[in-house]
């Protein structure tokens, strides 16, 4: 048994029989269930389970930066492949002080830095292996990214994280790779001696390893000793190679990690914080910290847990033998991919999608963690620093200053912005009344429960306003957890009331805000229906518990020759089609107020065009350019043929690149490539690529060719799925004309 299962083990026991906090029994992060307890001394058993100190400073800390960077910023890749040359990596303008001052400015608080992703490649200089900075022209050999980073933390004031990947695909290729080399697991000590480059840090440890292992562990050592203070320390569980199955001496990294960063919390394969399921910034509507589990933590194997509800009541089954507090970290990249690819192709999120994400993720019981990646520079771009400065200019202004200051209510800790204080319920079912002595506009309410000190217990609360003489309903939500951001229409009210419903226990409150949020005009959406009819309007962001206060009667306008829509551009009142393709510029103007605009590459028209698959095959091959996303073309791939999809475009076009859509269900198109042909039977090749990280993106992506191309026929061949799988589909093919700023046919 290794040493992090018995300090588990002996935590539960203290806590189960020693943890008195205020005259009622807490425990800290995990709690046994009773055998004998009914489903009801469970579900309030499960509100006694509060965070760690660790945990709390990570809720507190809310919003975070993800700095994905290494080989694959050059190469294009999402995942490596572990045959890189070091020389690679040479970034001419590198600059940690920019990423981490952009970051400050937006509000985020912590920067989790990826130390080594899947191909292996380090960015410090590393005693254990070559594949490094090291082996890099960059700064003659001497750099070490992690290490400016660490610094560039503490000049603006960010708590640094680690992300360091377990699986190390140039230990796997490598000839003398030590990645499942077949050795045998036995003690040794951490960290190991290289001659020429002691630590200052004298500890050392034993731990029963393999060689890989105690590779990895010598690296976490470096990385928690020589570069901290570190506050999080991020597994995933990727496996960029199926069928290289080494072992994970979890409970030893978790120990080491304890032991040398006891303030770092552990996420993913780990027993602190957890995914939220998936890369795109999707929330729940019910998201509880306290999760049931059949096994104590120090045997279990945290799985990510991506379904819609996984704490709820229902899932108190009499296979639940452990509550276990473990909070979720809602993360998503600003770009399509976790690594900068370039400028033309790769799209950047709105500041409008990540505000919203922002306030569904922080406001919803979760901490945002949102990816910037720097460029081929080391600089973060342009586009995404304007986004961050506007998501943190949003954020200060929106939720800088509380609405309700100087109200009057049941206790004045509930409006002094001091987590630490709280008020107690008199019962499970409870209201709070607000009163002010003035008239305030607001369409943002929020609420903390006194997470530290008395768990989470709410389950079912509504907020009403008082308005011409009645009380109205105005928002509601589920669970309240570390905070709940309830967004409405605007209301104008000097009288407000809180009403929890429903409740695993008395509700304690440590908070309530009121705020308002002056919402900017939304994006237009542009679509193409199944007739090639170009529909736009303005979108629906996803949103909780939210009505939008959009004026109806916005105003869409257009334009399709490169310039700027203004009020004076073409106003959208019907679909149209534009036969030639092209590009539409859009936006929504309300009065003076003026939306973003909406950039969209619309393909050539798919009339009367033919699709087969490389067998000949047409009646499936066609739904790839049928004009639905409802509909695809799936196929299995093999070693033993070329799996492939001919588009007759029926006339030769001047074409300059393509757009694929997946299907989320039936597989991912990856790698690929393309040939064009005047005939059909002979082809040139122009054009092969990858799709990075399609399997936990699958959104639209964009390909555009280094020249024109004119062609009748299109191919895409050596269709490959992501590592691991067999299947591919395509729900929708675009093929895109020469782009001029000459208008296209519009009819």
């Amino acid at each position: 048994m290794g040493k992090l299962r018995i300090l588990l083990l002996l935590l539960i026991v203290i806590c189960i029989t020693s943890c008195n906090i205020n005259n009622g029994e807490y425990h800290i992060q995990t709690v046994e269930i009773p055998d004998n307890f009914t489903l009801e001394q469970k579900i309030e058993l499960s509100a006694k389970v509060i965070p760690h100190s660790r945990q709390v400073k990570w809720f507190n800390d809310e919003f975070f930066g993800f700095i994905h960077f290494g080989p694959n910023t050059f190469t294009g890749r999402e995942w490596g492949t572990g045959f890189e040359n070091a020389a690679i990596f040479n970034p001419r303008n590198l600059d940690t002080d920019q990423w981490c001052r952009l970051m400050s400015e937006a509000g985020i608080k912590r920067a989790i830095v990826v130390a080594k992703h899947h191909e292996g490649f380090c960015l410090w200089q590393t005693r254990y292996t070559d594949f490094s900075v090291a082996s890099s022209p960059w700064r003659d050999g001497q750099g070490d990214v992690i290490r400016e980073m660490a610094a560039s933390c503490q000049k603006y004031g960010l708590k640094m994280g680690i992300y360091l990947s377990p699986a190390d695909l140039f230990q796997i290729e490598s000839k003398d790779g030590l990645y499942n080399n077949g050795s045998q697991f036995t003690m040794r000590e951490i960290p190991g001696v290289v001659n020429k480059r002691p630590f200052s840090d004298k500890r050392i440890f034993r731990f029963k390893l393999d060689d890989y292992n105690e590779y990895f562990m010598n690296q976490l050592f470096e990385l928690l000793t020589e570069y901290g203070p570190v506050y999080e320390v991020w597994f995933d569980g990727a496996n960029p190679k199926p069928g290289t199955s080494q072992v994970y001496n979890y409970d030893a990294w978790y120990s080491l990690i304890r032991e040398l960063a006891p303030d770092a919390v552990i996420f993913g394969k780990g027993p602190d914080a957890r995914w939220c399921g998936n890369e795109e910034g999707a929330t729940r509507d019910y998201e509880r910290n306290v999760i049931p589990i059949e096994k104590p933590p120090a045997d279990f194997h945290w799985p990510d847990m991506m379904d819609d509800n996984i704490a709820g009541i229902d899932k108190i089954t009499p296979y639940a033998r452990f509550f276990h507090y473990y909070p979720a970290e809602t993360n998503t990249s600003i770009r399509n991919g976790w690594f900068w690819r370039n400028d033309i192709e790769q799209q950047v999120k709105s500041a409008d999608e990540i505000f919203d994400i922002y306030e569904r993720s922080v406001g919803g019981n979760s901490v945002f963690l949102l990816n910037v990646p720097p460029d081929t520079l080391g600089r973060i771009s342009n586009r995404d620093s304007a986004v961050l400065l506007e998501v943190g200019s949003r954020i200060s202004d929106v939720y800088g200053k509380n609405l309700l200051s100087g109200g009057v209510t049941v206790s004045k800790n509930l409006l002094d912005s001091d987590n630490d204080t709280f008020w107690k319920a008199k019962g499970k079912n409870s209201e709070i009344l607000i009163e002010l002595d003035t008239l305030i506009l607001l369409n943002r309410f929020m609420v903390q429960e006194a997470i530290a000190l008395f768990g989470e217990r709410v389950e079912e609360h509504h907020l009403e306003a008082w308005v011409n003489g009645h009380w109205e309903k105005i928002a509601e939500g589920a669970t309240v957890g570390y905070k709940r951001i309830l967004r409405f229409s605007p209301v104008k009210t000097s009288h407000l009331k809180l009403v929890i419903t429903k409740s695993r226990l008395t509700p304690v409150i440590s908070s309530l805000s009121a705020h308002y949020y002056e919402e900017p005009v939304r994006r237009v959406s542009v679509n193409q229906n199944q007739g090639g009819f170009i529909e736009l309007e303005v979108e629906k962001m996803h949103q909780l518990n939210f009505q939008s206060n959009q004026n109806s009667n916005l105003n869409i306008y257009y334009t399709i020759d490169g310039t700027i829509p203004t009020e004076k551009s073409d106003q959208f009142t019907r679909p149209f089609i534009l036969v030639n393709g092209g590009v539409i510029l859009t936006r929504a103007i309300d009065g003076k107020r003026m939306g973003p605009v909406t950039e969209k590459r619309i393909g050539i028209l798919k009339k009367r065009w033919e699709a087969s698959d490389g067998n000949g095959l047409f009646s499936e091959a066609h739904k790839a350019i049928d004009g639905s996303t409802e509909s695809c073309w799936a196929s299995q791939t093999s070693d033993e043929w070329n799996t492939s999809l001919i588009i007759d475009m029926k006339q030769v076009n001047r074409i300059s690149g393509f757009s694929y859509l997946p299907d989320k269900v039936n597989g991912f198109i990856e790698a690929f490539e393309v040939y064009i042909s005047s005939n059909g039977k002979t082809w040139q090749k122009i054009h092969s690529g990858s799709f990075g990280n399609i399997r936990n993106d699958p959104s639209q992506r964009l390909v555009f060719f280094d020249k024109v191309y004119e062609t009748r026929f299109f191919k895409l061949a050596d269709l490959k799925p992501p590592h691991g799988e067999n299947k591919i589909s395509v729900s929708e093919i675009d093929i895109f004309p020469v782009v001029t700023n000459k208008k296209s046919s519009i009819r």
